[in-house]
């Protein structure tokens, strides 16, 4: 009798459900941000139209993520995300679909602002934090739509601040490198810091698989919000024109052609009519093939802008980009070995608006 009692006790006691193990303070955080900010984040669809070998229309579906920037419905993509589109769709936390339109983008930057017209309590606009002070090492959450599960969370640090990251045509500074998982699908949306808050738009992975390997990179939401802040204005992103084609000096360069500095940025083109043009910079005359190197010699060396040392022709790309249409650039040449300053009014550059401010 005694025994039977004791097995009834012990298999109740084996079958009692155990209690919830706390959350440790880290596990905390994440929930709760994840709880406060995960309706602010958007499942954009793209569809396009592509024709196969017999030129028969066929619609194409592709999606990524979004981050509600405010309560008017704007809301902040990748451009790779709504490239091409014939119609955008954008779903919200609630489950509700709403018709998009594009309102203007920067393929530079890979960034996009598309807008719904949903009701303002339906919408949770979420904060912007500032990504001039991240360190490596600091907790970092993506929430986005991989692979279209929709509204998943990952985490992880911020493994480094790449000064630049280059891919085609597009060059973006101060890159955010992360190991928090992000996939197809999580493009456009957040990265947020350990508040919150949206320190980056995931838009890349590094793979050789097609999946999350541990690499992925984000733009700063600070380059972002002057991105934004251009597109809701103007419905286009001002950048101001130079009109010269230059080409980096490397040391065995200039041991080879005998010039008398090591790193520069060379001029190869002056685009007719151009500032450049205006200014008198000239291009190279002649191709000579340098290792494995095809160089046009004969132009304008720039060594220095505005006082800067340029070592290299991204380097002068990047001090433009931060210059306005209308800015005035001092340039320190040597042209056939002697020196000479130039002074180029900068102009703005040819534009294609993309979406639109209705």
């Amino acid at each position: 009798m005694l025994a039977s009692l004791l097995a009834v006790i012990i298999g109740c006691a084996v079958l009692a459900p155990l209690p919830a193990a706390a959350l440790g303070r880290d596990e905390e955080n994440s929930v709760d941000i994840y709880r406060r900010f995960n309706g602010g984040v958007v499942n954009i669809t793209s569809r396009a139209v592509a024709y196969d070998f017999f030129f028969n229309p066929t619609p194409t579906d592709s999606s990524g993520s979004g981050v509600i920037l405010d309560s008017h419905g704007h809301i902040l993509t990748n451009y790779h995300v709504v490239k091409g589109a014939q119609r955008l769709e954008v779903s919200l936390a609630d489950q509700t679909k709403w018709p998009a339109k594009l309102v203007g983008a920067d393929p530079q930057t890979d960034l996009a602002v598309v807008m719904i017209n949903a009701p303002r309590d339906s919408l949770t606009v979420m904060p912007l934090g500032d990504s001039s002070g991240l360190q490596v090492g600091q907790k970092v959450l993506a929430i986005g739509n991989p692979f279209g599960l929709e509204h998943s969370l990952s985490a992880g640090i911020v493994s480094m601040i790449r000064k630049v990251v280059k891919a085609g045509e597009i060059e973006i500074e101060d890159v955010i490198q992360t190991d928090a998982a992000i996939n197809p699908g999580n493009s456009g949306g957040p990265l947020l810091d350990s508040e919150g808050k949206v320190i980056g738009i995931n838009t890349a992975i590094f793979t050789m698989s097609g999946g999350n390997v541990g690499i992925g990179f984000a733009i700063p939401i600070n380059t972002a919000k002057r991105i934004v802040e251009q597109i809701l204005s103007h419905g286009y992103v001002i950048y101001p024109y130079f009109g010269a084609e230059t080409q980096t000096v490397t040391p065995l360069i200039a041991r080879a052609l005998e010039l008398p500095v090591e790193h520069a940025a060379l001029v190869i083109r002056v685009w007719k009519g151009s500032p450049a043009a205006k200014a008198g910079l000239l291009g190279g005359v002649q191709r000579v093939i340098i290792g494995n190197t095809i160089v046009i010699v004969g132009g304008d060396l720039i060594t220095a802008a505005d006082g800067m040392t340029v070592n290299s022709a991204e380097e002068l790309r990047r001090l433009l980009r931060r210059r306005l249409p209308g800015d005035i650039i001092k340039l320190d040449l040597l042209r056939q070995g002697k020196r000479a300053v130039a002074e180029v009014k900068l102009g703005e550059r040819p534009r294609e608006r993309i979406g639109s401010k209705e």
